[in-house]
């Protein structure tokens, strides 16, 4: 990105230096960027742990991509003139067609399974009756653009209508009434396919009285494979993310080292507000009990989990589970409804801001720790250097003084399950938005 601002906004001639295993993926951003002559020069992979030796060994080796010298490749990016093919490139078509050609449904199947419009998994093929079915499930005009969604910032925003949302939702095996809780999702603007190393995932939490009307599940085995309504909305929003952005291919759209099982359906349930001692999440967020709201979460990439509170030491069990989270992720505790009752009956949580504001100060680390962690030099270092707060201020904390691992309001409760017993996890996660169903029907 650096290289691409500096030859295009600067004149500055660039070699972007990348490693090896992001080839694909930053030939893709460039080519996105209208950049698809940027030169770039590629070293071994991995970066992180190697020695001073080693990494200036990378330097003075053979690419691994050319098998030419390094720096050669350096030199000639930065000398060679653009050939015909370099500046003709980045000519494009970008609409898509609206059918595709008749074939027989095993055909059919292969052709979406080869084209990366699934997740890999059958699908419900969008005929154009499925897709008329599924329309019927709001009052908005097909070709209304609902949002804009893109795998990363450095990549440019695709838009979408009304009908294409539909199609990935009959793709995904939802019924029409679902598809304003799957057009509020797209609306939100956040990808369930979002392209990081970290292999991150999306979660997404229902409220208001269209958990009920959808027969939704709140209760035992909210979270799994067991109810239809859970499992296909979220099914659809990770479809429409893939497919309407502009794709999510490992090694060029998607980046996640590991991946993420939780994406198959972006962990989609709805919040037990019966069950909770507390207001229900989109309340707390401020909107009226009676409204229907989807709530988006990004960065779902671990968590933590434990079984209740403990009479006498379940404060010092609660931190340790805090502390063994990353601290550039903030935690969503996600509390069956016993052990929200017992938050409420042991530490007097009467609210979840009280909560929140106990999980805020008594989830520190030692300052020294706390800057060493990676994600915090990556991210949080450099906005301290620039003066944005709090993280200035805590940059001048002693090595061994205890600092906030997280902001107070980045950490978030929902709660559900149906008190089989008080088992209770930490999502490490962000919340991104809030989003009105009502809206979308």
């Amino acid at each position: 990105m650096h290289c691409i601002n500096l030859e295009s906004e600067y004149g500055v001639p660039t070699a972007s230096i990348q490693t090896e295993s992001f080839t694909r993926a930053v030939k893709q951003v460039a080519y996105a960027r209208g950049m698809p002559e940027q030169r770039f020069v590629f070293v071994p992979q991995p970066v992180m742990g190697k020695s001073p030796t080693e990494l200036r060994g990378y330097v003075d080796g053979n690419s691994p991509v050319t098998g030419q010298p390094v720096m050669d490749d350096v030199i000639a990016a930065l000398t060679r003139p653009l050939s015909r093919e370099e500046q003709t490139a980045g000519r494009f078509d970008r609409s898509t067609p609206r059918w595709v050609e008749p074939d027989t449904e095993d055909n059919l199947h292969q052709l979406f399974l080869d084209n990366q419009w699934t997740d890999r998994l059958p699908i419900i093929l969008p005929t154009h009756e499925r897709v008329a079915a599924m329309l019927a499930g709001t009052s908005r005009r097909p070709d209304e653009v609902v949002g804009q969604m893109r795998p990363t910032s450095t990549r440019e925003a695709w838009a979408y209508t009304v009908e294409k949302v539909a199609v990935n939702a009959v793709m995904a095996g939802a019924k029409p009434e679902y598809f304003p809780v799957i057009l509020a999702l797209a609306a939100s603007g956040v990808s369930a396919r979002g392209s990081t190393t970290s292999s991150m995932a999306a979660m997404a939490v229902v409220n208001g009285p269209i958990r009920a009307e959808l027969g939704m599940n709140w209760g035992t085995g909210a979270m799994g494979p067991y109810n239809h309504a859970n499992a296909t909305i979220g099914r659809a929003y990770g479809l429409l993310s893939q497919n309407l952005q502009g794709g999510s291919e490992p090694g060029r759209t998607y980046l996640g080292s590991q991946g993420n099982n939780y994406a198959y359906n972006s962990v989609t349930f709805a919040e037990n507000e019966e069950g909770s001692p507390w207001v229900p999440f989109h309340v707390q967020h401020g909107f009226q009990p009676d409204e229907s709201v989807v709530s988006v979460f990004g960065g779902c990439r671990a968590t933590a989990f434990t079984l209740g509170l403990r009479e006498r030491y379940w404060r010092e069990h609660v931190i340790n589970l805090l502390r063994g989270m990353d601290p550039h992720s903030p935690p969503t505790l996600v509390l069956d409804p016993i052990t929200a009752r017992q938050f409420l009956d042991r530490g007097g949580f009467d609210t979840k801001e009280k909560l929140i504001q106990w999980v805020h100060e008594n989830a520190t680390l030692p300052a020294g720790e706390y800057w060493d962690y990676q994600l915090i030099q990556n991210y949080v270092y450099p906005q301290a250097l620039n003066g944005v707060e709090p993280y200035a201020t805590l940059l001048k904390a002693a090595e061994d003084e205890l600092i906030p691992m997280f902001r107070l309001e980045d950490i978030q409760v929902v709660v559900v399950g149906g008190e089989t017993n008080g088992y209770w996890r930490i999502m490490s996660s962000t919340y991104e938005r809030s989003v009105s169903i009502d809206e979308w029907r």
